[in-house]
Formats: C-alpha cells, structure tokens, sequence
C-alpha cells in the first residue's frame, strides 16, 4: 500500500531531536493537501481535557506524545511488521477544540471523524481525556454498534457525576452503549481495579452484557488466556480498541490523571496489544497521558510506545481489509 512520499524520517538522515516533530516523524498532511486522499491510517491528537473531574493536563498530552514519538523506528521488533510500508500513515494534526465549551468539543471531534470514514481513513489517537472516546465512536460507528477491547484502571461507566453531569471521562461507555455505538456483548474491559464509589457502574456493565475483568483476573490467569477470552468477545466483527494509560501501574507511567497501583508493567502492556493481530480493527485510541505530572516525559514515552504496538495491528488489519 505505502509509498515514499508516507515513510518517516530516519534517524540516519535528520538527528531526532532536530527538525518539526510529528507523529513517529511521519508527513503532516490536511484535508486540501494532494496526498491526503492516500492516506490509509491517520495519526491524530485530541487536545482536550474538559470531561477531567479531578486532575487535569491531558489536553498538552498530544504535543508531548508528537515530541517523545521521534525516537520510534520502522519495524516491529517482534512480529517485523513494517506499518509504514504496510500502509500509508500520516499526521492529520489536531482536532480543535472549544475549551470553553463541552458539547461543542464533543461535536468537533465527531465532525473530524465522521470525515475520516467518509474518506476509509483508519484512526490511531492521542488523548486527551477518555471522554474523547465517545465522539471518536460517533464518528466511526455510523453503520450500527461495533465491539470494543478496552485497557484501563476504570470502566468509564458510570452514569453522572455531580448530581446530574453525564459527560466526563467516567461516564464515555455508559453514554456509547446507551446511544447505540457500542454493542455490549461485544465490549470486554481488562485491568479494572482501584477503591470504588459503589460498585454501579460495573454493575451497569455487567448488566449489560459488557464482559469485566478486574486486574486480579490478568494477573492470575496471565496475558495470552485473558486475550484469547477477549478475540472470543469481539469476534471478527468490527471493532475498536481503547488504551488508557493508566491501565499500565503508575511507577511505570506516572504521568496521568487517575493513577491506580497494582497495575501491569509495561511489557505486559506491550502483550496484551500485541494478541490484537488479526482481529477486524476500525481505530484506536491513546488516552489521559497528562505532561504536567510527569515532565521528564517518561510516560509520554511508555505512551508513545504504545501507540507504536497499536499502529503495527492496525496497519496489519488496514492492509487485510485493502
């Protein structure tokens, strides 16, 4: 699929700390640029925070995720995979949001990606907060309700927050599963743990139909029989994947907004994305790295890191869908 004009920049010819970052130093291209109707999979930053409830700074997770990005490398150093040459991949930019505004963020973010299917784009996002999940599946679950494989600390399903707030990072999947993006049979959640409000918003899930693993069962059971669980799950229907950072323990990825103890090293996190080759992948997404509780950078690394796992099963499914 790829061609010359789509490959990134090697570190043989630009040192990595010189030249514009972009997205594993791949072409930034828009809309009115000739290249883009090439495009096969879309590198994109959603620099928004305005669904956080606590702590906030993931809004400045896409420049810092762009920086760290720059010391990515072509080829997968396990599977081979080449995604640069598998597809083309390129840098979209930003979608721009209202920071004074909630409904209207949400409503820019499902504008950029309802564009995106229009022209077969596969998205790979950074966040964010996991908010930004909801109007990614807008955009992308237009044909009816897909399935989703979702890493991280929290459901996010919880109903309201504050007496009556229904959108913030926690409640994305209560809101997606009720407005028919999500199909519940399919969604399976790995890593769950932490202290709890009440136990409701597993309860929801469960309810309906959402498949719940708390860390307990990836810790007891081990990666490969927990991801052979979650292909069961989804199936070969179409299906989306969501990575919250803070699935990963904080003394690996301390940088986010919610952090969690007890959670999987970074290798685990490594595996667990890498059991998604084959499965029919519309998008993913990176979320709630927050600079500002990590300068050195460390967690935009492990987060850019992942983003490089996500893009190599991406890219493998792209090229299988043609």
């Amino acid at each position: 699929m790829s061609n010359s004009e789509f490959q990134p920049v090697s570190g043989f010819d630009l040192p990595r700390f010189a030249g514009v970052p972009t997205f594993m130093r791949l072409p930034h291209l828009q809309p009115d640029d000739a290249l883009y109707k090439d495009v096969d999979i879309g590198l994109v930053g959603v620099p928004w925070d305005g669904g956080t409830t606590n702590r906030p700074g993931a809004r400045h997770g896409p420049r810092q995720l762009r920086d760290l990005s720059t010391m990515i490398r072509a080829v997968h150093p396990v599977s081979l995979t080449k995604p640069f040459e598998l597809c083309n991949c390129a840098d979209l930019g930003d979608v721009s949001p209202n920071p004074a505004d909630l409904m209207a963020s949400l409503n820019r973010v499902t504008e950029f990606y309802s564009r995106l299917k229009q022209d077969n784009i596969m998205p790979m996002t950074a966040g964010g907060d996991h908010l930004i999940s909801l109007p990614i599946l807008r955009g992308l679950a237009q044909d009816g309700p897909v399935g989703m494989i979702h890493f991280d600390a929290h459901t996010d399903l919880f109903n309201e927050y504050f007496g009556g707030t229904k959108y913030t990072h926690g409640t994305p999947f209560r809101r997606a599963i009720e407005e028919g993006l999500l199909d519940p049979k399919r969604v399976i959640q790995i890593g769950i743990r932490g202290t709890m409000y009440d136990g409701e918003d597993i309860e929801f899930g469960r309810s309906q139909g959402v498949t719940i693993l708390m860390i307990e069962d990836l810790m007891a059971r081990g990666v490969e029989d927990v991801m052979a669980q979650a292909r069961d799950v989804v199936g070969d229907q179409p299906t989306y994947c969501s990575f919250d950072i803070d699935f990963i323990d904080p003394a690996f990825a301390p940088g986010t907004g919610t952090p969690e103890i007890g959670g999987p090293n970074t290798f685990m996190a490594q595996q667990v994305v890498r059991e998604l080759r084959g499965l029919n992948l519309i998008g993913a997404d990176l979320v709630e790295v927050s600079p500002p509780f990590d300068p050195s950078g460390g967690t935009a690394w492990v987060g850019v890191s992942i983003m490089f796992e996500l893009l190599c099963v991406l890219a493998e499914a792209k090229a299988k869908q043609g």
